[in-house]
């Protein structure tokens, strides 16, 4: 038997309902799905255990990989995320703005046309002059939002070497300042 124990802080809520796991503490909630026909979780007195029967490496490999999607459940609900990004231009002063789910790069490169990036659900954004702050209880939104805005900066057909403009993550931390 292959067994992963995470405890439970106080003040946190775990509920196991067949294949979803929910986590809830002070109004932030995480809800996923994780569900493989040879691992169970259970919930304990103060702690959950993820396990396996199974001799097979790649099922214990997975036990591993559900305890450690649980435990950033627990750490984004107590804590949560923040990556720092920053802005870098040479010549072309880049302006930003949230507008709705997608942050808007405008004069990148000096181009017309605005570029946007999307922002996940569960992350928010927030200028701080030529910072960026993505903060939120979801690891996984956190993340995708910083590699989304990366990506909308990506240069093209230019040498990486010369045009090193664009927004560049500095930092992850646990524990955001919002």
């Amino acid at each position: 038997m292959f067994t992963k124990e995470i405890p439970i802080p106080d003040g946190v809520d775990v509920v196991i309902e067949g294949r979803t796991v929910t986590v809830a503490k002070d109004g932030t909630r995480l809800t996923r799905e994780l569900w493989h026909p040879a691992i169970t979780i259970r919930r304990s007195d103060n702690h959950i255990e993820v396990s396996t029967g199974s001799p097979r490496k790649k099922v214990q490999a997975l036990t591993g990989t559900f305890a450690a999607h649980i435990r950033n459940m627990i750490e984004g609900v107590t804590k949560g995320f923040e990556y720092r990004m920053k802005v870098v231009y040479a010549h072309f002063p880049i302006q930003l703005r949230v507008e709705g789910d997608h942050l808007v790069i405008e004069n990148f490169l000096g181009e017309r046309a605005p570029r946007r990036a999307r922002i996940m659900e569960g992350a928010s954004v927030r200028i701080d002059g030529s910072e960026l702050i993505i903060t939120g209880a979801d690891k996984e939104a956190v993340g995708q939002t910083a590699g989304n805005i990366e990506q909308a900066t990506r240069i093209k057909r230019r040498d990486p070497r010369v045009f090193q403009d664009g927004i560049y993550i500095i930092s992850k931390s646990v524990g955001g300042s919002s």
